[in-house]
């Protein structure tokens, strides 16, 4: 093969090459919506509550209270029934947050009308602290959650709710009790950071409420 030759398969093979890895990039986001990367503020929620949300150092952090002492929240703005959430978050060691799915009352969100899946290494009953979710399911011994960056993956879909936290299941059960709503970042105390959330249908539409 001369050398002309050679330098034409040579870009043939790094077109493909690239080619390739896009559609896998495709293909691995598909059905995603992105509601929050570190650029795009807080335009994709509706506050609820007294929390100090804001855009920082490409997070949405909350650490603190404003005008009250109620719990702050950041709830979306359409409502879901069959999904799975892509999240990654992080909690100082005495943080009280969460992850609150289904809610049935998007101005009065809470563990009575949602499930929630818990971010609370310091929970007075650990066995519903972190990455369990609280009244349904419990995680015993409870993985911690302060000081580092974490993920969660959580899957409604019909009855079944499954939670995977930093790779390791720990929820894995039927509950039909709450059926759809929007779905909402919880703060409580400490300091919370979210820096990817993201959501995907598995199923029926998402309705705005």
């Amino acid at each position: 093969m001369n050398r002309g030759s050679s330098m034409a398969m040579g870009m043939l093979v790094v077109v493909l090459s690239l080619f390739g890895c896009t559609n896998m990039s495709g293909q691995s986001d598909s059905g995603w919506v992105t509601l929050i990367d570190g650029a795009n503020g807080l335009d994709n929620w509706n506050r609820v509550g007294h929390g100090n949300w804001r855009a920082e150092n490409g997070a949405i952090v909350a650490d603190g209270k404003v005008g009250g002492k109620e719990n702050g929240y950041l709830v979306t703005k359409n409502a879901y029934r069959d999904f799975q959430i892509r999240a990654e978050f992080w909690a100082s060691h005495d943080a009280n947050s969460g992850i609150f799915i289904r809610a049935s009352d998007p101005q009065k969100i809470g563990a009575n009308n949602s499930y929630e899946v818990n971010i609370f290494d310091q929970r007075k009953d650990p066995s519903y602290g972190t990455a369990a979710i609280v009244d349904f399911a419990k995680v015993v011994p409870m993985p911690k959650a302060g000081g580092k960056w974490n993920t969660f993956d959580i899957t409604a879909q019909g009855s079944h709710l499954v939670v995977v936290f930093n790779g390791q299941k720990t929820v894995d059960i039927n509950n039909s009790k709450y059926a759809g709503g929007p779905f909402a970042l919880q703060y409580g105390s400490g300091v919370i950071k979210f820096r990817k959330v993201q959501v995907r249908e598995l199923g029926g539409a998402a309705a705005g409420y």
